[in-house]
């Protein structure tokens, strides 16, 4: 039994198909690159489509680059949600090709603003995530999220948005995971850490996480990062798609991979998944008599998978 198939005797029906893309690339910070950065995701986004992509994830800040040097640069590269021109875009060609789109882009509201996942389908926009653990030079630029952790029901199935740091923090997608999603996608910016940067093996400590985080939830994640130098940072790559029992799926980008990554699988999968022997179940053998099943979160509710 492979990630991507329900066994129903011995014929192999997928519920809920979907081909799940990650792009990694290397966008630019600066107004002058908007135009440049814009036409290298859609070069991407139709090349993933023409793979048979129906889900496909965009880095962090993928539109806009990342290392801002002031707050006035900032604000020049955000834009208002849903109503800016970018998840406009998003939305036209999601709705034009039948698929959903994880995005990610500084998101203005009033005067703040705030590093936002916006998830758009084909009828329309689905909704947004904002970054809740902010990195370094971000808090500086950035609000803390304030939304919470919503899940969203789509016809593919549920899906739960996080960004980047947020993968450091194991709660984030225990709550994610506790509120039903299916597949948790992450629009990541993964920045050189302290060394060593890689394993033997050429994997980064973040690519690690997600798939431990995918492993004890039972849960896919699909990571999508970034590459190269841009300013004073320099980049990971290693984007990758998770299965739900932590293994990745097809094979983790290099570090300085220009590519897409991509999985078949079905979806609602993860509602079986947590089913590994007769007397196991990661979910049902947590000890809500001692935690609380949401971890104290009251942003949404738990919701069986």
């Amino acid at each position: 039994m492979t990630e991507n198939t329900a066994i129903t005797g011995s014929d192999e029906v997928r519920h809920s198909p979907a081909r799940v893309a990650v792009v990694q690339f290397n966008p630019q910070v600066g107004v002058e690159n908007r135009k440049s950065n814009s036409e290298a995701v859609y070069e991407r986004l139709n090349q993933a489509v023409q793979e048979g992509a129906n889900l496909i994830v965009l880095p962090e800040l993928a539109t806009t680059g990342y290392t801002f040097t002031s707050r006035e640069e900032a604000y020049a590269h955000a834009e208002e949600v849903p109503s800016g021109e970018t998840v406009r875009g998003w939305e036209s060609f999601a709705a034009e090709h039948d698929i959903y789109l994880v995005g990610c882009l500084p998101e203005l509201d009033g005067d703040r603003l705030f590093d936002t996942a916006v998830l758009v389908g084909p009828d329309g926009f689905v909704g947004k995530y904002r970054k809740t653990h902010l990195w370094n030079e971000e808090k500086l630029y950035f609000e803390p999220g304030d939304l919470g952790y919503p899940v969203f029901h789509t016809k593919i199935g549920r899906i739960g948005l996080l960004v980047c740091w947020d993968i450091w923090f194991p709660e984030t997608a225990r709550i994610v995971a506790q509120q039903g999603a299916d597949i948790i996608c992450i629009p990541t910016g993964w920045v050189w850490t302290p060394p060593p940067l890689y394993d033997a093996s050429g994997t980064c400590m973040a690519a690690y996480l997600t798939m431990t985080a995918a492993h004890s939830n039972n849960v896919f994640i699909a990571t999508a990062d970034r590459i190269g130098t841009e300013r004073t940072s320099g980049f990971m790559g290693n984007s990758l798609i998770a299965g739900t029992n932590g293994w990745p799926i097809d094979r983790i980008a290099g570090p300085d991979e220009d590519t897409i990554v991509y999985a078949d699988i079905d979806v609602v999968q993860a509602r079986t998944a947590p089913i590994w022997n007769q007397l196991n179940d990661l979910h049902r053998d947590r000890r809500t008599d001692l935690y609380d099943q949401l971890l104290g979160y009251r942003g949404g509710d738990a919701f069986p998978r």
